[in-house]
């Protein structure tokens, strides 16, 4: 009986966040363990739908590093990376996009359809919903709060960085009680097909849509202080400041740099939680606490 009643709790905990988030968009960047493990898979699968069913719109961005390298493989081609950055030449952007587009959109839309959602994927190219241009080396180091390593105005190859992005379709399709599962590929205005940093365009889409939040799973338990010790809840200033002083640095950093793309953009919060733990949507989203780290606007 014990354990009935702890249920119940849980679900009166969760009611003041149901009735004030409903309505509202969450933009959820999909990535890390959370997208390889199957049973992780199925659990962020079943959070996302709950989350349609309790009234709010989420909007889902993915990414496919790992999955992207195993093609290349089988294939015979070589990943290239540069400041982190993916060289995309033609053949690689053809690879992406049937990897991010095709293969990895089609599994995350089939399983939350599984779970008794109306799922639909797109990429960038679907209603012109994302403008991009080359990503230069110093449009990167911004990202990444550093000086460009060499000259500031090489670029990657196929690589991209959101110009724009066109919310008409999302809200349209959010009209209609679809959940839009989105892959970084943007093209510019002459047709080029760019391959995009996930992290950023999940903080441009959520900009776009004015979402109550932007939800980044990583495999990290959130953001940590000088003492390593983590933190549940940071400014947008003290962020900077741990920005500035290398206290958040490497791969947290694009992470970072959608957070505050999101907030400029009028986004109420951005949590960065680890996709690892099952349920991590539903924990950080519907109780008191949370589980990883939040940055107030």
């Amino acid at each position: 009986m014990n354990r009935l009643i702890k249920k119940a709790d849980v679900l009166v905990e969760a009611l003041p966040y149901i009735r004030t988030f409903t309505g509202k968009t969450v933009v959820v960047k999909y990535g890390g363990k959370a997208m390889t493990e199957d049973a992780l898979k199925d659990k962020f699968a079943a959070d996302v739908v709950l989350l349609k069913y309790v009234g709010l719109n989420p909007v889902i961005v993915h990414g496919g590093g790992p999955q992207i390298d195993q093609m290349l493989d089988r294939l015979g081609l070589e990943a290239k990376f540069r400041q982190g950055v993916r060289i995309t030449d033609r053949a690689t952007m053809e690879i992406v996009e049937m990897v991010l587009g095709g293969k990895i959109n089609k599994e995350i839309v089939t399983l939350l359809n599984q779970h008794g959602a109306k799922a639909v994927g797109l990429t960038g190219k679907d209603g012109n919903l994302i403008y991009a241009k080359a990503l230069t080396a110093k449009a990167w180091a911004e990202s990444l709060y550093t000086e460009p390593d060499g000259s500031p105005d090489e670029d990657f190859g196929l690589v991209g960085e959101v110009q724009a992005v066109n919310p008409h379709l999302l809200v349209k399709l959010q009209q209609d009680h679809f959940i839009p599962v989105i892959a970084p590929i943007g093209t510019d205005k002459a047709g080029r097909t760019y391959n995009i940093n996930a992290d950023l365009v999940a903080g441009a889409v959520a900009a776009a849509l004015k979402a109550e939040k932007l939800l980044v799973l990583t495999d990290v338990k959130g953001i940590r202080n000088a003492n390593g010790h983590h933190v549940s809840t940071l400014t947008r200033k003290d962020m900077q400041r741990m920005v500035k002083k290398g206290t958040i640095s490497a791969g947290m950093l694009p992470k970072v740099h959608a957070c505050l793309m999101a907030l400029d953009g009028g986004v109420r919060k951005a949590h960065i939680i680890d996709g690892r733990m099952p349920h991590a949507i539903l924990l950080e989203v519907f109780t008191d606490k949370g589980i990883g780290t939040e940055i107030l606007s």
